[in-house]
């Protein structure tokens, strides 16, 4: 394996340049998705090599399950420092599974707590009107149906406040960017970038990066659905001026109170409609980091697979029959 072994797990730096001029130089829909999928098949391959080296690590324990062969010199030689690398990565990937389990457990109950506090409003109820003076709103996602409870559809709860602070047309555009939210699903999104950072921190900015281009794309399908621009940034800053957080940490809401992303939204929306390309121009800053971002995970890939065909050859070899 080599040093191929320890590539997946530093080749992530390859995507951060992408991840601020994507912003600038493609549509938010496009932006969500080629991060998204980047800090997936990164988060993945990193994951891969950490356990590539746990087996090289557990087998070196004594009183492991593992064959003995896989103890051998050769199998250890297969990776540099062995011993110390085979040992960090059993306690790393131990907290990464913790860390990714504590953020799907905390998903998935503030889900539940918000679904909860819906179901004394009327099911049919769009959006679900909270009476609470606090301005606020936010999108609930959907939960699939389980033994004694039926699905949940995703609903839109907003406050009594919020909807008495703004007129009519821009209570459209709030409830187009949450229904967006809803409909584009922008929650898995989330919550997938969310898992690859707990697995690589390499891979934190690609969180907020893809938190802030869910919200222009819901800004995008907001302006789309009623079919004025700046209305839909008039909205989006007055909202922010006045919201409170949700009461539920992690809800998509439709202007954070906090200041920085809402200017640079709101800058968007005065502009002219982001271009639909899939992928900047070659001779350009953004063409040359989205290049450089697929390369290096391309390069990642690679070597999380030349990684684990050399292991199993080496312990298909160490391996007594």
């Amino acid at each position: 394996m080599g040093v191929f072994v320890f590539l997946p797990l530093v080749l992530p730096l390859s995507a951060l340049p992408i991840a601020r001029l994507a912003e600038q130089h493609l549509h938010p829909r496009v932006t969500t998705r080629l991060l998204t999928l980047l800090a997936v098949v990164l988060g993945v391959c990193s994951t891969l090599c950490l356990g590539l080296l746990v087996v090289v690590g557990t087998a070196q324990l004594p009183g492991n399950p593992l064959p003995d062969g896989w103890s051998d010199p050769e199998v250890r030689a297969a990776v540099p420092y062995a011993e110390v690398a085979g040992i960090a990565a059993i306690f790393v990937l131990s907290a990464a599974l913790v860390v990714c389990g504590t953020a799907l457990r905390r998903a998935h109950r503030i889900r539940e707590r918000a679904h909860r506090a819906l179901d004394v409003l009327p099911s049919g109820a769009d959006p679900a009107v909270l009476p609470d003076d606090t301005p606020y709103a936010y999108a609930v996602p959907g939960t699939p149906a389980r033994p004694g409870r039926p699905a949940r559809p995703g609903r839109i709860a907003v406050s009594r406040g919020m909807l008495g602070s703004l007129d009519g047309d821009e209570r459209r555009a709030l409830l187009a960017h949450e229904r967006a939210h809803l409909h584009c699903r922008h929650h898995r999104y989330l919550l997938a970038v969310r898992l690859a950072g707990c697995v690589n921190p390499l891979l934190l900015p690609l969180r907020s990066a893809v938190a802030f281009s869910a919200e222009r794309w819901a800004d995008e399908e907001a302006a789309r659905a009623v079919g004025d621009r700046r209305l839909t940034a008039r909205a989006v800053g007055k909202a922010a001026l006045i919201s409170r957080p949700a009461p539920y940490p992690g809800a998509v809401q439709f202007a954070s109170p906090e200041p920085g992303p809402v200017p640079r939204r709101v800058a968007a929306l005065l502009g002219p409609v982001p271009s639909a390309r899939t992928w900047p121009p070659a001779l350009t800053p953004a063409g040359l980091a989205a290049l450089v971002a697929a390369a290096g995970t391309a390069a990642s890939a690679l070597s999380a697979l030349n990684a684990s065909v050399a292991l199993f050859l080496v312990l298909k070899a160490a391996t007594p029959w």
